[in-house]
Protein backbone atom coordinates (compact mmCIF):
# COMPACT_ATOMS: atom_id res chain seq x y z
CA UNK A 1 0.00 0.00 0.00
CA UNK A 2 1.93 2.96 -0.99
CA UNK A 3 1.50 6.52 1.01
CA UNK A 4 -1.34 7.89 -1.22
CA UNK A 5 -3.32 5.38 -0.63
CA UNK A 6 -2.66 5.29 2.56
CA UNK A 7 -3.64 8.66 3.03
CA UNK A 8 -6.80 8.25 1.35
CA UNK A 9 -7.48 5.52 3.01
CA UNK A 10 -7.43 7.46 6.28
CA UNK A 11 -9.41 10.30 5.26
CA UNK A 12 -11.81 8.17 4.44
CA UNK A 13 -11.89 6.41 7.72
CA UNK A 14 -12.16 9.81 9.36
CA UNK A 15 -15.22 10.76 7.37
CA UNK A 16 -16.83 7.72 8.00
CA UNK A 17 -16.52 7.64 11.98
CA UNK A 18 -17.58 11.01 11.66
CA UNK A 19 -21.04 10.44 9.94
CA UNK A 20 -21.64 7.14 12.27
CA UNK A 21 -20.94 9.32 15.57
CA UNK A 22 -23.51 11.60 14.24
CA UNK A 23 -26.03 9.17 13.14
CA UNK A 24 -25.11 8.13 16.91
CA UNK A 25 -25.93 10.96 18.41
CA UNK A 26 -28.99 11.98 16.00
CA UNK A 27 -30.35 7.91 17.57
CA UNK A 28 -29.27 8.98 21.21
CA UNK A 29 -31.03 12.58 20.67
CA UNK A 30 -34.48 11.53 22.04
CA UNK A 31 -37.31 13.96 20.50
CA UNK A 32 -41.36 13.97 20.64
CA UNK A 33 -41.85 14.77 17.04
CA UNK A 34 -45.58 17.23 16.67
CA UNK A 35 -46.46 17.21 12.10
CA UNK A 36 -48.63 19.54 11.12
CA UNK A 37 -50.58 20.31 7.94
CA UNK A 38 -51.79 23.80 9.07
CA UNK A 39 -54.00 26.09 6.83
CA UNK A 40 -51.28 29.65 6.66
CA UNK A 41 -52.57 30.13 3.74
CA UNK A 42 -56.07 30.55 1.62
CA UNK A 43 -59.35 31.34 3.14
CA UNK A 44 -58.67 29.06 6.38
CA UNK A 45 -55.79 31.57 7.15
CA UNK A 46 -57.10 33.32 10.09
CA UNK A 47 -57.34 29.96 11.99
CA UNK A 48 -54.44 28.24 10.36
CA UNK A 49 -51.96 31.69 12.00
CA UNK A 50 -53.82 31.05 15.08
CA UNK A 51 -53.04 27.33 15.54
CA UNK A 52 -49.27 27.61 14.15
CA UNK A 53 -48.47 30.13 16.61
CA UNK A 54 -50.31 27.87 19.71
CA UNK A 55 -48.36 24.81 18.74
CA UNK A 56 -45.35 26.94 18.95
CA UNK A 57 -45.65 28.49 22.17
CA UNK A 58 -46.73 25.39 23.81
CA UNK A 59 -43.72 23.25 22.26
CA UNK A 60 -41.29 26.13 23.40
CA UNK A 61 -42.85 26.14 26.66
CA UNK A 62 -41.98 22.85 27.74
CA UNK A 63 -38.80 22.44 25.94
CA UNK A 64 -37.93 26.12 28.20
CA UNK A 65 -38.73 23.69 31.03
CA UNK A 66 -36.53 20.63 30.31
CA UNK A 67 -38.74 18.58 27.53
CA UNK A 68 -40.68 15.18 28.90
CA UNK A 69 -38.76 12.97 30.46
CA UNK A 70 -35.91 13.36 28.46
CA UNK A 71 -37.36 14.11 25.60
CA UNK A 72 -37.31 17.38 23.34
CA UNK A 73 -40.26 18.50 21.14
CA UNK A 74 -40.17 19.46 17.93
CA UNK A 75 -42.86 20.90 15.64
CA UNK A 76 -42.84 20.47 12.00
CA UNK A 77 -45.55 22.00 9.85
CA UNK A 78 -46.49 22.81 6.45
CA UNK A 79 -48.95 25.18 5.06
CA UNK A 80 -51.82 23.29 3.75
CA UNK A 81 -53.90 26.15 2.38
CA UNK A 82 -57.16 24.29 3.41
CA UNK A 83 -56.82 21.95 0.40
CA UNK A 84 -57.12 17.94 1.30
CA UNK A 85 -54.48 17.32 -1.67
CA UNK A 86 -51.99 19.38 -0.04
CA UNK A 87 -52.34 18.49 4.05
CA UNK A 88 -52.38 14.74 2.28
CA UNK A 89 -49.12 15.82 0.45
CA UNK A 90 -47.69 17.88 3.46
CA UNK A 91 -48.59 14.64 5.80
CA UNK A 92 -46.42 12.39 3.22
CA UNK A 93 -43.69 14.58 2.82
CA UNK A 94 -43.43 14.94 7.04
CA UNK A 95 -43.68 11.43 8.10
CA UNK A 96 -41.23 10.27 5.53
CA UNK A 97 -38.39 12.77 6.86
CA UNK A 98 -39.58 12.44 10.52
CA UNK A 99 -40.19 10.33 12.90
CA UNK A 100 -43.62 11.89 13.77
CA UNK A 101 -45.93 10.59 17.34
CA UNK A 102 -48.16 13.37 17.02
CA UNK A 103 -50.11 15.34 13.73
CA UNK A 104 -52.57 18.25 13.43
CA UNK A 105 -55.04 17.88 10.69
CA UNK A 106 -56.49 21.19 8.90
CA UNK A 107 -60.03 20.04 8.27
CA UNK A 108 -62.70 16.86 8.06
CA UNK A 109 -61.94 16.17 4.72
CA UNK A 110 -58.10 15.05 5.60
CA UNK A 111 -58.76 13.72 8.73
CA UNK A 112 -61.23 11.37 7.00
CA UNK A 113 -58.55 10.79 3.95
CA UNK A 114 -56.09 10.42 6.40
CA UNK A 115 -57.57 7.87 8.65
CA UNK A 116 -56.35 4.37 6.96
CA UNK A 117 -53.26 5.06 6.85
CA UNK A 118 -53.17 6.48 10.75
CA UNK A 119 -55.22 2.81 11.44
CA UNK A 120 -52.04 0.99 9.46
CA UNK A 121 -48.97 3.21 11.11
CA UNK A 122 -50.35 2.69 15.12
CA UNK A 123 -47.74 5.43 15.55
CA UNK A 124 -49.50 8.70 15.24
CA UNK A 125 -51.81 10.57 17.59
CA UNK A 126 -53.97 13.10 15.68
CA UNK A 127 -56.26 16.13 16.74
CA UNK A 128 -57.27 19.04 14.27
CA UNK A 129 -59.50 21.75 13.76
CA UNK A 130 -62.40 19.69 13.21
CA UNK A 131 -65.03 19.20 15.04
CA UNK A 132 -67.28 16.69 13.18
CA UNK A 133 -68.97 14.45 14.34
CA UNK A 134 -68.39 11.50 12.67
CA UNK A 135 -64.80 11.76 13.90
CA UNK A 136 -66.19 11.01 17.35
CA UNK A 137 -66.31 7.40 16.85
CA UNK A 138 -63.49 5.69 18.72
CA UNK A 139 -63.88 2.25 16.62
CA UNK A 140 -63.51 4.03 13.28
CA UNK A 141 -61.10 6.60 14.15
CA UNK A 142 -58.85 4.89 17.16
CA UNK A 143 -56.00 6.99 16.97
CA UNK A 144 -57.70 10.49 16.20
CA UNK A 145 -59.53 13.11 18.75
CA UNK A 146 -61.16 15.86 18.59
CA UNK A 147 -60.10 19.34 20.87
CA UNK A 148 -63.10 19.72 22.07
CA UNK A 149 -67.28 19.08 22.07
CA UNK A 150 -68.07 17.68 18.42
CA UNK A 151 -70.85 19.52 16.53
CA UNK A 152 -74.01 17.74 17.72
CA UNK A 153 -72.41 18.30 21.67
CA UNK A 154 -71.76 21.86 20.74
CA UNK A 155 -75.88 21.97 19.38
CA UNK A 156 -76.41 19.87 22.41
CA UNK A 157 -74.70 22.49 25.04
CA UNK A 158 -76.95 25.24 23.28
CA UNK A 159 -79.96 23.58 23.72
CA UNK A 160 -79.17 22.26 27.45
CA UNK A 161 -79.05 26.28 27.98
CA UNK A 162 -82.01 27.13 26.35
CA UNK A 163 -83.96 24.52 28.23
CA UNK A 164 -82.46 25.86 31.37
CA UNK A 165 -83.46 29.26 30.59
CA UNK A 166 -86.90 29.33 28.82
CA UNK A 167 -88.46 25.25 29.35
CA UNK A 168 -90.32 24.51 26.18
CA UNK A 169 -88.71 27.24 23.97
CA UNK A 170 -89.11 27.59 20.59
CA UNK A 171 -86.12 27.05 17.93
CA UNK A 172 -84.81 27.36 14.78
CA UNK A 173 -81.98 25.68 13.27
CA UNK A 174 -80.25 28.06 10.25
CA UNK A 175 -77.37 26.35 8.33
CA UNK A 176 -74.95 26.34 5.37
CA UNK A 177 -75.75 23.63 2.54
CA UNK A 178 -72.14 21.56 3.34
CA UNK A 179 -71.07 19.04 5.03
CA UNK A 180 -70.39 21.03 7.68
CA UNK A 181 -73.67 22.83 8.31
CA UNK A 182 -75.85 19.62 7.88
CA UNK A 183 -73.06 17.97 10.07
CA UNK A 184 -75.32 18.34 13.69
CA UNK A 185 -78.70 18.81 12.71
CA UNK A 186 -80.74 15.21 12.49
CA UNK A 187 -79.78 14.56 15.52
CA UNK A 188 -80.23 17.62 17.40
CA UNK A 189 -83.92 17.49 16.33
CA UNK A 190 -84.29 14.60 18.93
CA UNK A 191 -82.23 16.10 21.57
CA UNK A 192 -84.33 19.86 21.47
CA UNK A 193 -87.92 17.13 21.43
CA UNK A 194 -85.65 15.17 24.40
CA UNK A 195 -85.84 18.33 26.08
CA UNK A 196 -89.09 19.43 26.07
CA UNK A 197 -87.93 21.70 22.78
CA UNK A 198 -89.93 22.38 19.62
CA UNK A 199 -87.82 23.19 16.39
CA UNK A 200 -90.27 25.34 14.63
CA UNK A 201 -87.82 26.10 11.13
CA UNK A 202 -85.09 24.19 9.80
CA UNK A 203 -83.66 26.78 7.33
CA UNK A 204 -80.74 26.01 5.12
CA UNK A 205 -78.94 28.26 2.79
CA UNK A 206 -75.54 28.46 0.40
CA UNK A 207 -72.72 29.04 2.69
CA UNK A 208 -71.02 32.78 2.34
CA UNK A 209 -72.96 36.02 1.72
CA UNK A 210 -76.70 35.45 0.04
CA UNK A 211 -79.88 36.55 0.03
CA UNK A 212 -81.76 35.40 3.10
CA UNK A 213 -85.04 37.33 2.65
CA UNK A 214 -86.64 33.81 1.66
CA UNK A 215 -85.53 32.28 4.93
CA UNK A 216 -85.91 35.51 6.85
CA UNK A 217 -90.06 35.54 5.64
CA UNK A 218 -89.59 31.85 6.82
CA UNK A 219 -88.44 32.71 10.08
CA UNK A 220 -90.61 35.29 11.26
CA UNK A 221 -93.79 33.26 10.25
CA UNK A 222 -91.91 30.46 12.35
CA UNK A 223 -91.13 32.65 15.46
CA UNK A 224 -88.41 30.90 17.25
CA UNK A 225 -87.65 32.15 20.77
CA UNK A 226 -84.04 31.06 19.22
CA UNK A 227 -82.02 30.85 16.31
CA UNK A 228 -79.00 28.31 16.36
CA UNK A 229 -76.68 29.43 13.16
CA UNK A 230 -74.37 26.86 12.23
CA UNK A 231 -72.02 25.53 9.52
CA UNK A 232 -70.70 29.62 8.69
CA UNK A 233 -68.11 32.06 9.87
CA UNK A 234 -69.37 35.37 9.76
CA UNK A 235 -71.71 35.89 6.89
CA UNK A 236 -75.04 35.17 6.57
CA UNK A 237 -75.20 35.59 10.03
CA UNK A 238 -74.99 39.60 10.43
CA UNK A 239 -77.81 39.94 7.51
CA UNK A 240 -80.09 37.43 9.61
CA UNK A 241 -79.76 39.33 12.33
CA UNK A 242 -80.17 42.55 10.57
CA UNK A 243 -83.00 41.99 8.51
CA UNK A 244 -85.18 39.93 11.71
CA UNK A 245 -84.35 43.00 14.28
CA UNK A 246 -86.00 45.31 11.15
CA UNK A 247 -89.22 43.36 11.09
CA UNK A 248 -89.30 43.50 14.84
CA UNK A 249 -88.50 39.61 15.48
CA UNK A 250 -87.92 38.67 19.16
CA UNK A 251 -85.58 36.11 18.96
CA UNK A 252 -82.06 35.14 20.34
CA UNK A 253 -79.38 34.51 17.95
CA UNK A 254 -76.85 32.28 18.68
CA UNK A 255 -73.60 30.09 17.28
CA UNK A 256 -71.14 27.50 17.34
CA UNK A 257 -67.22 27.48 17.55
CA UNK A 258 -66.23 28.99 14.23
CA UNK A 259 -68.25 31.86 14.68
CA UNK A 260 -67.64 32.84 18.00
CA UNK A 261 -63.92 34.30 18.09
CA UNK A 262 -63.89 37.47 19.45
CA UNK A 263 -63.02 39.33 16.45
CA UNK A 264 -65.14 37.28 14.23
CA UNK A 265 -68.26 38.30 16.16
CA UNK A 266 -67.33 41.86 16.65
CA UNK A 267 -67.02 42.30 12.92
CA UNK A 268 -70.73 42.00 12.68
CA UNK A 269 -70.96 45.50 14.78
CA UNK A 270 -73.52 46.91 16.76
CA UNK A 271 -76.00 43.79 15.16
CA UNK A 272 -73.49 41.35 17.14
CA UNK A 273 -74.36 43.08 20.51
CA UNK A 274 -76.31 39.97 22.53
CA UNK A 275 -75.58 37.59 20.35
CA UNK A 276 -74.69 34.37 22.00
CA UNK A 277 -73.05 30.93 21.40
CA UNK A 278 -70.89 28.14 22.81
CA UNK A 279 -67.32 27.89 23.50
CA UNK A 280 -65.14 25.25 24.96
CA UNK A 281 -62.57 27.71 25.92
CA UNK A 282 -61.63 31.19 28.05
CA UNK A 283 -60.74 33.81 25.71
CA UNK A 284 -57.55 34.98 25.63
CA UNK A 285 -58.23 38.20 27.98
CA UNK A 286 -60.33 36.45 30.37
CA UNK A 287 -59.06 37.06 34.11
CA UNK A 288 -62.07 36.49 36.03
CA UNK A 289 -61.12 33.58 37.80
CA UNK A 290 -57.05 31.90 38.11
CA UNK A 291 -55.82 30.24 34.47
CA UNK A 292 -52.63 30.53 34.99
CA UNK A 293 -52.05 28.80 31.54
CA UNK A 294 -53.60 32.16 30.15
CA UNK A 295 -51.49 34.63 32.44
CA UNK A 296 -48.25 32.94 30.20
CA UNK A 297 -50.11 33.37 27.26
CA UNK A 298 -50.47 36.84 27.77
CA UNK A 299 -46.87 36.88 29.18
CA UNK A 300 -45.89 35.51 25.69
CA UNK A 301 -47.95 37.52 23.41
CA UNK A 302 -49.63 40.60 25.05
CA UNK A 303 -51.73 40.98 22.09
CA UNK A 304 -55.30 39.46 21.78
CA UNK A 305 -55.00 35.66 20.38
CA UNK A 306 -57.66 34.15 18.86
CA UNK A 307 -60.10 31.24 19.56
CA UNK A 308 -57.88 28.84 16.88
CA UNK A 309 -54.65 29.91 19.00
CA UNK A 310 -56.03 28.53 21.91
CA UNK A 311 -56.81 25.16 20.40
CA UNK A 312 -53.71 24.35 18.55
CA UNK A 313 -52.05 25.17 22.22
CA UNK A 314 -54.52 22.88 23.82
CA UNK A 315 -53.39 20.46 20.89
CA UNK A 316 -50.11 20.65 21.87
CA UNK A 317 -50.73 20.14 25.64
CA UNK A 318 -52.59 16.73 25.36
CA UNK A 319 -50.27 15.36 23.17
CA UNK A 320 -47.30 16.44 25.65
CA UNK A 321 -49.56 14.62 28.53
CA UNK A 322 -50.31 11.83 26.69
CA UNK A 323 -46.72 11.03 25.26
CA UNK A 324 -45.73 11.63 29.45
CA UNK A 325 -48.34 9.36 30.31
CA UNK A 326 -46.81 6.64 27.90
CA UNK A 327 -42.99 7.10 28.90
CA UNK A 328 -44.04 7.17 32.49
CA UNK A 329 -45.08 3.63 32.10
CA UNK A 330 -41.94 2.67 29.91
CA UNK A 331 -44.30 1.72 27.11
CA UNK A 332 -43.41 2.27 23.42
CA UNK A 333 -44.61 5.43 21.58
CA UNK A 334 -47.43 3.58 19.80
CA UNK A 335 -50.76 5.39 18.77
CA UNK A 336 -52.48 2.65 20.76
CA UNK A 337 -50.48 3.86 23.76
CA UNK A 338 -50.66 7.51 23.18
CA UNK A 339 -54.47 7.29 22.87
CA UNK A 340 -55.14 5.12 25.64
CA UNK A 341 -53.08 7.37 27.39
CA UNK A 342 -55.35 10.02 26.59
CA UNK A 343 -58.60 8.13 27.26
CA UNK A 344 -56.87 7.91 30.79
CA UNK A 345 -57.38 12.16 31.65
CA UNK A 346 -59.54 12.19 34.39
CA UNK A 347 -59.84 15.75 35.96
CA UNK A 348 -57.09 17.05 34.36
CA UNK A 349 -56.49 20.50 34.79
CA UNK A 350 -55.88 22.73 31.39
CA UNK A 351 -54.36 25.41 33.37
CA UNK A 352 -57.88 27.06 32.80
CA UNK A 353 -57.66 26.70 28.79
CA UNK A 354 -61.00 25.35 30.14
CA UNK A 355 -62.56 26.46 32.80
CA UNK A 356 -63.76 23.06 34.47
CA UNK A 357 -60.95 20.05 34.89
CA UNK A 358 -61.92 17.58 31.68
CA UNK A 359 -62.05 13.88 31.81
CA UNK A 360 -61.31 12.50 28.06
CA UNK A 361 -63.60 9.54 27.39
CA UNK A 362 -63.72 8.74 23.89
CA UNK A 363 -62.58 11.03 21.05
CA UNK A 364 -64.34 14.20 22.00
CA UNK A 365 -64.32 16.70 24.90
CA UNK A 366 -67.96 17.51 25.27
CA UNK A 367 -67.37 20.64 27.57
CA UNK A 368 -68.88 23.99 26.66
CA UNK A 369 -69.81 27.54 28.25
CA UNK A 370 -72.35 30.09 26.67
CA UNK A 371 -70.71 33.34 26.17
CA UNK A 372 -72.73 36.44 24.94
CA UNK A 373 -71.26 39.35 22.93
CA UNK A 374 -71.15 42.72 24.54
CA UNK A 375 -70.37 45.03 21.89
CA UNK A 376 -69.70 48.26 24.48
CA UNK A 377 -67.08 46.21 25.94
CA UNK A 378 -65.56 44.78 22.90
CA UNK A 379 -65.71 41.14 24.52
CA UNK A 380 -67.73 37.96 24.61
CA UNK A 381 -68.71 37.46 28.04
CA UNK A 382 -69.99 33.88 30.15
CA UNK A 383 -73.71 33.89 30.76
CA UNK A 384 -73.76 30.31 31.79
CA UNK A 385 -72.06 27.94 34.02
CA UNK A 386 -69.29 25.33 31.73
CA UNK A 387 -71.96 22.85 30.85
CA UNK A 388 -70.79 19.05 30.72
CA UNK A 389 -72.48 16.81 28.75
CA UNK A 390 -72.78 12.87 30.10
Amino acid sequence: MNIHTVKHWLAGAVVAGMLGAAGLAHAEEKEIVIGGSIPMSGVFSFAGIGIHAGIQDYVKMVNDAGGIDGHMLRYVPEDSGYKVDASVAAFKKITSQNDVNFYYGDSTGFSKTINNELNRKNSILMSGASFASELNDPEKYPYQFLVGPDYTEMFGILLRHIADESPGARVAFVYSDSEFGRDPIETSRKTAQDLGLEVVAELMTPPGSVDVSTEIAKMRRARPDYTIFHGYILAPIPEFIEQARKMGMDTKFMGTFWTMDNSTVMQMKDVADGFMGVMPYRYYYDDSESAPMLEKIREMRPDYQNVPYIQGFLSAMLYAESARRVLAEGKEMTAENMKAALNSLEDFDTGGLIGVPITIRGNSIPVGRIYQADVSQGKMLPVSDWIILE
